[in-house]
């Protein structure tokens, strides 16, 4: 099982009237969102504490109560409050929201809705809704809420329960979503398996000034809960040691990776493959192992998502022990090219739009790869141009969830080491990194140990260290690696824009550089006339003297 969930507000300057939040335990799984009424007063506080009281009360729910009778019961009784709350404070019904809520246990789905916030869900690329909207029966009137929480003294929820298949992807949104995207548009987004972020993001590139609202969404993909649940309870061997020659469902084991003595060459029928096995300390650390299952989950789903700047990557049905299997490419590291010789600049320009694309592709899961550096990337030579790779997911992770220093210290961010969390301009950061080094064969802030806390003093221009870096480059990686992080790129776009569009990148500067570094010829020339000036000042003082 994999949750993704993300909201938009309306308007950059204010806060979202949305509340949402996903949360499991054991075999359960809840996500409950909210929409507040615009026109009530106190919308956000409602949305927001409808979603606290459902999480909290259904963690805790009576046992003999069936999850259906759960919501139901916990529903109406936050709508008696809100309700009779709004009363005492406004004499009328002030603290208004809509309601979706969805809950996973086992393969069954049961749910409920009070509003028009939605709840779909997805089979085989067909999209069906499992919710009812509260709306008047009018087309003059269609966004008008009939049944809300809080709107009146009682409330009766639409209640629904499903059988689950593997594969299955249950859709909760907001207005803000439903308003603008249409079903078939949901459907198809949805069956390539596309994150919450992406699916709000698209409906607020397309709403107009007529739908434009604050959007709201929580993505289930039962097909990872399955395949998650299923492979870390399969009893599989994690195994003591690897030999040459030894054969494990049918791959032969034929050497190991300089690297790592867990991560192995194999064959089967006459094709090269390479495999991950777990590390040995998952067979006492859940928590390893844990890891372990994310990666190999993270691996599959970024090569099914992007399969060009990633390599393949699957698990045998029929597994025995615990790994994972992927393309055998033969090619060598970027790390290892580097050694004999630095890329030219359209070759690092390749490189620089390639880890763009595949940071997108992975935003595109919530994802971030945590870990892009020269060891991770393959080069592949196509006789007259170099084709490059992604490998390694160990440290991959959902954007904005990693506040610690996990990656390799040299191309971590300034504000990673002060607990910021992992997010796309700490990527650009990682990507600027690669670059420089790529060009100049060097780190732009001296190579940085695992447990230390650099300083960072701005860094030489790549083309100082190669002359054959254009100006226009040098400014793109400079921004990229800006210390600080307002400076530096914001999206993997705008670097893959600068990198396409030579003639129209900006010129970037540290803070506080001389006049001769950001504009050479307007120093030369005002020096020319100052002492210009200097020369006619000093004729005429002779001449008068």
């Amino acid at each position: 099982m994999t949750c993704t969930s993300y909201g938009l507000a309306k308007s950059e300057h204010a806060e979202s009237d949305d509340a949402f939040a996903v949360k499991s335990w054991d075999e359960t799984v809840v996500a409950v969102l909210a929409d507040g009424a615009g026109a009530a007063r106190d919308a956000r506080e409602a949305a927001t504490r409808i979603v606290k009281s459902l999480m909290t009360n259904y963690a805790v729910r009576p046992v003999s109560w069936t999850p259906q009778r759960a919501l139901t019961e916990f529903t109406k009784i936050i709508n008696q409050t809100l309700h009779h709350e709004s009363l005492v404070r406004h004499s009328a019904p002030e603290m208004i929201s809509t309601l979706s809520v969805a809950v996973i246990e086992g393969n069954r789905l049961f749910g409920l809705n009070v509003g028009d916030s939605r709840v779909y869900l997805s089979r085989g690329g067909r999209l069906s809704q499992l919710s009812h909207d509260h709306v008047i029966n009018d087309r003059s009137f269609s966004h008008v809420l009939q049944r809300a929480i809080g709107l009146a003294p009682e409330v009766e929820p639409h209640c629904f329960e499903t059988e689950l298949r593997d594969g299955d992807i249950a859709f909760l949104c907001s207005d803000g979503v439903s308003n603008v995207l249409s079903d078939d548009v949901l459907s198809k987004q949805l069956a390539h398996r596309t994150a919450a972020r992406a699916i709000v993001q698209h409906s607020r590139e397309l709403a107009t000034e007529e739908t434009l609202d604050d959007a709201s969404a929580i993505v289930i993909d039962i097909i990872r809960t399955g395949m998650l649940r299923a492979v870390s309870q399969l009893p599989l061997r994690i195994p003591d040691t690897l030999r040459k020659g030894e054969v494990i469902d049918g791959y032969e084991l034929v050497r190991p990776f300089q690297y790592s003595d867990r991560v192995w060459l194999a064959t089967k029928d006459d094709q090269r493959w390479t495999i991950k096995f777990a590390p040995l300390e998952a067979r006492t650390d859940e928590e390893i192992l844990a890891r372990f299952i994310k990666e190999e989950w993270n691996a599959q789903r970024a090569a099914e998502a992007a399969p060009e700047p990633f390599v393949t990557a699957f698990t045998p049905e029929r597994a025995t022990a615990r790994y994972y299997v992927q393309e055998f490419v033969e090619a060598p590291s970027l790390k290892s090219v580097l050694k004999g010789r630095a890329l030219g600049s359209d070759e690092a320009v390749a490189l620089g739009r390639m880890l763009c694309s595949a940071g997108q592709r992975l935003l595109g899961l919530d994802l971030v790869h945590g870990d892009l550096k020269p060891e991770n990337v393959l080069v592949i030579s196509d006789y007259d141009r170099l084709r490059f790779k992604v490998i390694d997911f160990g440290s991959a992770a959902e954007i904005f969830s990693v506040t610690s220093r996990a990656g390799t210290a040299s191309y971590l961010a300034p504000e990673r080491f002060h607990g910021e969390p992992i997010s796309e301009r700490t990527e650009i950061f990682a990507i600027g990194v690669t670059l420089y080094e790529s060009l100049t064969r060097t780190f732009p802030f001296g190579e940085i140990e695992r447990f230390q806390t650099p300083a960072f003093h701005p860094p030489k221009r790549p083309s100082a260290l190669n002359t054959n870096v254009p100006p226009w480059l040098d400014h793109v990686i400079l921004r990229a690696i800006s210390i600080e992080p307002e400076r530096r790129y914001r999206h993997f776009s705008e670097l893959t824009f600068d990198l396409e569009h030579p003639e129209r990148v900006e010129p970037f500067f540290q803070k506080g550089a001389s006049l001769i570094e950001r504009n050479p010829l307007v120093f030369y020339r005002t020096g020319f006339w100052l002492l210009l000036a200097a020369c006619i000042a000093l004729i005429l003082k002779l001449v008068t003297s």
